[in-house]
């Protein structure tokens, strides 16, 4: 039986469970996706640092991210739920957002090549740009996806298959680096060069494993036509009035503006960590802040491996997040993971020895997979089948306003906390443990 039919033809308006295989199949595209976006989280600012970037205006190169995902994901949200093709309602734009994605990170370490267009920072970080909106464009459609094709009793299962197959790939993505380094890639910058060929190599790869994992779900789903879907959602078929985009943020579901709050914490922290945590660990660990010099190069791969660390704890951790929230509620579960990644970020301030990076990244782990999952699950069952695209498009909005306000301020802080990028991280904890105070005291659907 392929994805999108039903098992039989009874006149329920309930959608047939799933099989695991038919719920991996839907977000297994994701996988790549993550890939490539954990390259990116791991390597943009160590590329732009290369390419000469002041470290106090990294964040605002790092503006590009929620800036495209602020315009793109609502615009994507709403027209995904207004299309219908042969391949489906999401996957168009899943598979178009792959495909420039792509091609953006075969281009962004090669920037200073180009040179003759744009000055390699200005073409790195339109690239970056570039990257960031495709990467939006393919996102939001998959959140969307399962809420589409999941039926609610197995929603929890649903969102913790993506999220452990995100960080799955972020494990990859994060490692590529490190791994070509120790089969004897370079890891430092030809003469003459500015990007590592390790970064270079690891972009290539990440680029086309995306393109397959996403062709792979383009494929292996059957979205439910517009007849099916409209059935199984109790969706009346009478013309209905339609609403200006306006109108849809007047009635936004509370349960959204309850998350709103702990959204900004939380994604206020993770874009501070991750501008900051190969800056911080240079300076904090290896005492250098030189970009192109062997040791900074070192503490970029040393990004990669433990941001590849707390990907793992977060897919082992994404495994037992369904029975936790069934038997301790989606809030609570959400709120204490929260507050472990705050505690583990913080942990970074007084660390020396490298090695105790990974029982930080525990915590950060912890709350990462619960950030990737347990928001979608509270939310999902709380919207209109008919505007979930749209309305996942624009709780995109609680992810992308804190990462610009995070963007804006970096450098402030920086110059505030006397210089030293270790002390942004542990700026980053004490908003995750903010996240975790308001998932509890304001959440209040489950």
């Amino acid at each position: 039986m392929a994805l999108g039919q039903t098992p039989n033809k009874s006149s329920s308006a309930n959608k047939p469970l799933l099989s695991f295989w038919q719920i991996w199949n839907i977000s297994f595209g994701f996988l790549g996706v993550q890939i490539g976006y954990s390259l990116q989280n791991a390597n943009t600012s160590r590329i732009l640092s290369a390419l000469d970037a002041d470290p106090h205006h990294l964040s605002l190169f790092w503006l590009a991210a929620p800036l495209a995902g602020l315009i793109v994901q609502p615009i994507v949200g709403l027209s995904s739920d207004k299309t219908w093709t042969k391949l489906g309602r999401r996957i168009p734009f899943i598979l178009g957002g792959a495909i420039v994605s792509a091609g953006a990170m075969f281009f962004m370490p090669n920037s200073e090549h180009f040179a003759a267009l744009l000055a390699p920072l200005i073409f790195g970080a339109t690239m970056l740009l570039l990257m960031d909106t495709s990467f939006n464009v393919t996102m939001q459609p998959f959140r969307a996806l399962v809420s589409d094709m999941v039926p609610d009793s197995q929603r929890n299962k649903g969102y913790s298959i993506q999220s452990f197959l995100i960080n799955a790939g972020a494990v990859v993505g994060s490692l590529l680096p490190f791994i070509l380094t120790s089969l004897g890639v370079a890891n430092e910058p030809a003469e003459g060069q500015k990007v590592a060929p390790t970064v270079v190599w690891s972009f290539y790869f990440g680029g086309a494993v995306l393109l397959l994992s996403v062709l792979w779900t383009s494929f292996r789903t059957k979205e439910y036509p517009p007849a099916e879907y409209a059935k199984f959602n109790n969706i009346s078929e009478e013309k209905e009035e339609k609403q200006s985009f306006m109108q849809l943020l007047v009635n936004i579901p509370t349960a959204m503006w309850q998350l709103a709050v702990t959204q900004f914490f939380s994604w206020f922290s993770l874009f501070l960590m991750w501008v900051y945590t190969t800056q911080g660990i240079a300076q904090h660990i290896w005492g250098v802040t030189d970009p192109k010099s062997k040791e900074f190069n070192e503490a970029g791969n040393w990004t990669g491996v433990i941001f590849a660390a707390y990907s793992v704890f977060a897919a082992l951790y994404s495994l037992v997040l369904t029975p936790l929230a069934d038997k301790f509620g989606r809030k609570n579960t959400y709120a204490i993971s929260l507050l472990a990644g705050g505690i583990g970020l913080i942990s970074m301030m007084f660390i020396e020895d490298k090695n105790l990076h990974f029982v930080s990244m525990v915590g950060v782990g912890i709350a990462w997979a619960a950030i990737l999952a347990m928001p979608y699950a509270i939310l999902s069952s709380s919207l209109p089948a008919k505007q979930t695209g749209v309305y996942m498009g624009i709780f995109n909005i609680t992810i992308t306003v804190p990462q610009i306000a995070a963007g804006l301020l970096g450098g402030v802080a920086l110059s505030l906390l006397n210089e030293q990028a270790i002390n942004v991280i542990g700026l980053s904890g004490v908003s995750m443990l903010l996240a975790g105070i308001f998932a509890k005291l304001v959440i209040k659907s489950d």
